[in-house]
C-alpha cells in the first residue's frame, strides 16, 4: 500500500494542499513530547535533535505499538497492542489508540482516521491528534511533560428569572435602530453627488 500511485487532477491538488499545511517544527515538538512521556525514542537510530520528517515518523508509528505505549503511560492499561507484521493487526492497534484517546476525552473531531497514518494519506492529522491529546493531558492533570497550550474550559452563564424576563422586553441596540440615530442623519434619502463646477 505504500507504493500507491500518486493522484491526478483534483486528487493531486488535494494531496498537495494537505502536504503544504504540514509543519516540521510542530512534528519535532510532538516527537520530543512523546519521547519524554514514554522514555523511548520514536526512531532509535536518529538523535532527538535531527528532524525525522513525515515519512520516517509515519514508518515508526505505522504499526500503532508506539502510540499504544504512549497512551498506556498517560492512561494505564488503556491499550493492548499486538506486535505484528500483518496490516490488519497494525490497523487494529491504531484503532485501539484512537478509542483510548476518545475515552480519555479527546474530541472525535480531533481524531485522525486510521488510513491517515497507516497509508500516510494525511500525516498532519496524526500530528494534530497527538497535539489534542497533549492538551487533554493538561486538562486531566497528567503529571508528565506538557505539550501545546492549555485547553480552554467552557464558562456557562447563569441567568436569574428576573434577568430572563427583562431580556424578553429589551429593544435590541442594532445599527438599524431609530432610537440611537442622530438628527443629522438622513435615513431613507438618496445621496446627491454634485461635481465642482468652475
Amino acid at each position: 500500500m505504500a507504493n500507491r500511485e500518486s493522484g491526478y487532477g483534483d486528487l493531486a491538488e488535494r494531496q498537495a494542499k494537505i502536504e503544504s499545511k504540514y509543519d516540521i517544527e510542530v512534528e519535532q515538538q510532538v516527537r520530543i513530547w512523546m519521547e519524554m512521556v514514554t522514555g523511548q525514542p520514536v526512531v532509535s537510530s536518529v538523535p532527538q535533535d535531527v528532524l525525522l520528517g513525515p515519512e520516517s515518523m509515519q514508518e515508526a508509528l505505522k504499526d500503532g505499538v508506539y502510540l499504544c505505549g504512549l497512551m498506556n503511560v498517560i492512561q494505564p492499561n488503556s491499550c493492548k497492542p499486538k506486535k505484528s507484521k500483518i496490516a490488519f493487526m497494525q490497523m487494529e492497534n491504531i484503532g485501539q489508540f484512537l478509542g483510548a484517546c476518545e475515552k480519555y476525552g479527546v474530541k472525535k473531531l480531533d481524531l485522525f482516521q486510521t488510513v491517515d497514518l497507516f497509508d500516510n494519506t494525511n500525516f498532519g492529522a496524526v500530528i494534530q491528534t497527538i497535539l489534542a491529546l497533549g492538551r487533554k493531558c493538561q486538562a486531566n492533570n497528567f503529571q508528565g511533560p506538557t505539550l501545546g497550550p492549555k485547553e480552554s474550559k467552557a464558562q456557562p452563564k447563569e441567568w436569574s428569572e428576573e434577568q430572563l424576563r427583562q431580556g424578553l422586553f429589551a429593544v435590541p441596540k442594532t445599527s438599524g435602530s431609530t432610537e440611537f440615530q442622530t438628527s443629522g442623519v438622513n435615513a431613507g434619502s438618496t445621496r446627491q453627488i454634485i461635481p465642482n463646477s468652475k
